[in-house]
């Protein structure tokens, strides 16, 4: 399998395009640089299942400190205080820190189905609840920047599982273990990954701003970018007609 520096590196790149992409398209300078760096990270995100220790205490750690910064947006909009905004932070961050983690050792294998393409959707819909703000197109696009690096990783994987010795091919046993759709290690793995990623469909469905914005115009991203966006919304509607 590839290793943390190619994993980084790949998803770093990738992040940088994106994000390049996005601003040449006129979206925020802020919101590109911010989709450039989720990107990137995001590159990491299928090993918190590995069983090492310094990568993945590291990881928790640094997720764990940046989510109750992307919710400032969502603090403000429950009109917390500035007390109750560094309280709640606090909790978010021993919350991710030490319970998440602590579930995840206990629970995920490596190479399970946190290692597969409904896992990045499930990563994808988190962060488009925790990169709250009221526009809708800004959050589209820092989400999908995590479910780029995210399958960034699953595809390195994959090609890694391919090996050239002595002039011939070798197929390594981890091959169809990360780019998959489910796993063969049980059912119940299955059922409670896309049972996860249901949940947070609804819980995305009945968010508030999504149901608000979404068919209203947005004033904040530049009409190039928007216009994009609208009109791929245009095409899916024609082509599912």
């Amino acid at each position: 399998m590839a290793g943390f520096r190619t994993h980084i590196t790949t998803s770093t790149i990738l992040g940088v395009g994106y994000g390049a992409t996005g601003y040449s398209l006129g979206m925020p300078w802020e919101t590109s640089l911010l989709a450039t760096g989720l990107c990137s990270v995001s590159g990491m995100l299928p090993d918190l299942d590995s069983d090492s220790g310094v990568p993945v205490r590291e990881m928790f750690s640094f997720s764990a400190a940046v989510i109750p910064l992307l919710m400032i947006d969502r603090f403000e909009h429950l009109h917390m205080s500035q007390e109750l905004m560094v309280l709640v932070g606090g909790l978010i961050y021993l919350f991710v820190r030490f319970i998440v983690a602590r579930w995840f050792k206990q629970y995920t294998v490596h190479r399970g189905m946190w290692h597969s393409i409904p896992a990045a959707l499930v990563a994808l819909l988190l962060a488009f609840l925790i990169c709250s703000c009221e526009d809708i197109y800004l959050r589209a696009f820092k989400s999908f920047a995590v479910f780029l690096g995210f399958v960034s990783h699953l595809v390195l994987d994959e090609i890694y599982s391919f090996e050239i010795r002595q002039g011939k091919l070798r197929i390594k046993n981890s091959f169809g273990t990360a780019l998959k759709f489910w796993s063969k290690k049980g059912l119940w793995p299955n059922v409670s990954t896309y049972g996860k990623l249901l949940i947070l469909v609804g819980i995305a469905v009945g968010d508030p701003w999504l149901m608000n914005h979404w068919e209203e115009p947005s004033h904040d991203v530049p009409h190039t970018a928007q216009q994009w966006l609208n009109d791929l919304l245009e095409e899916r509607d024609r082509l599912f007609r």
